[in-house]
């Protein structure tokens, strides 16, 4: 009797063991100071291995990702009454207010304080309207563009709202926003041009690029995954590049919809995929405009 071919794991299956491995040990350390020296010995590679491979399929170093889970935990423990600012600071794992402070801008939008206070300083004022793709939420603080929801009802894009923006003062406007949602659904109809408005965008440093690179892809024309990680530089980081597009909250403006699977398919699109499908095919008969 033939004995069994061992099966040997393929580099990529290596490398995926390698950084979720990294992963869960910094899910499970944000606490504690955690060096690419200690990280690379609990993993059992190089520190410079590591690194490489650890940036190529998350989109971030060890350290931006350590940070960027640190400042998820800050938002989840300000969230819950009594807990100050300086108490959710050291509990989330930064060492010092310093370090949270010198992310509080993009990691925030806002400084830590106000961040306590319910987005104290900060407000959404809100309106909706109908469009060929349904319900449009459109919401803006004082530096542009926050927010952009398609839906079925004004109810449900309400509480994605809150979701989205749980501590800041929301505020629905009627006629006020009325030329400012008027020229969302230009985009939507291509009648206008979506970089002419100003735009608030927040997330970490490789959302940012991802999303500036959707910005540079032209209406009626799409991306693969993989070509959307390769214009952003790291190649391998498709699934992180899946993530930021999932996490764009400006539906059209930053225009995820035009990001397909390679082998055409259309994938999943946060609002839903017939609204991706209507999207591409509208912008298809229009070749040429962005």
């Amino acid at each position: 009797m033939k004995a069994r071919a061992k099966t040997v794991p393929s580099q990529a299956a290596l490398i995926d063991l390698c950084v979720d491995a990294a992963r869960a040990y910094l899910d499970a350390h944000l606490s504690e100071p955690v060096t690419l020296h200690s990280l690379s010995k609990h993993v059992g590679v190089s520190p410079f291995h590591l690194q490489r491979v650890f940036k190529a399929r998350i989109g971030l170093s060890p350290k931006a990702y350590l940070s960027a889970r640190r400042v998820e935990q800050f938002k989840k423990k300000v969230a819950h009454a009594g807990a100050t600012v300086t108490r959710a600071i050291y509990e989330a794992g930064f060492g010092s207010p310093r370090g949270l402070y010198e992310r509080a801008n993009s990691a925030l939008g806002m400084t830590p304080a106000a961040y306590r206070r319910g987005g104290s300083g900060v407000e959404i004022r809100y309106s909706f309207a109908r469009c060929a793709l349904g319900v449009v939420l459109v919401g803006v603080t004082q530096r542009g563009v926050c927010a952009v929801f398609l839906g079925d009802s004004q109810r449900a894009l309400e509480q994605q709202l809150r979701q989205e923006f749980p501590h800041a003062a929301r505020i629905r406007e009627k006629g006020e926003l009325k030329a400012l949602v008027a020229q969302v659904i230009g985009h939507i109809d291509g009648r206008s041009h979506p970089h002419t408005l100003p735009l608030d965008v927040r997330g970490t440093d490789f959302q940012r690029r991802v999303w500036a690179a959707l910005q540079r892809i032209p209406r009626g024309q799409t991306r693969s995954y993989t070509q959307l990680a390769q214009a952003v530089g790291q190649p391998t980081a498709t699934r992180a590049v899946a993530s930021a597009c999932a996490a764009n909250k400006l539906a059209i403006l930053i225009p995820c919809h035009r990001v397909v699977r390679a082998d055409g398919d259309l994938s999943g699109y946060r609002w839903g995929q017939k609204r991706k499908r209507q999207l591409l095919r509208s912008e298809q008969r229009l070749p040429g405009r962005r």
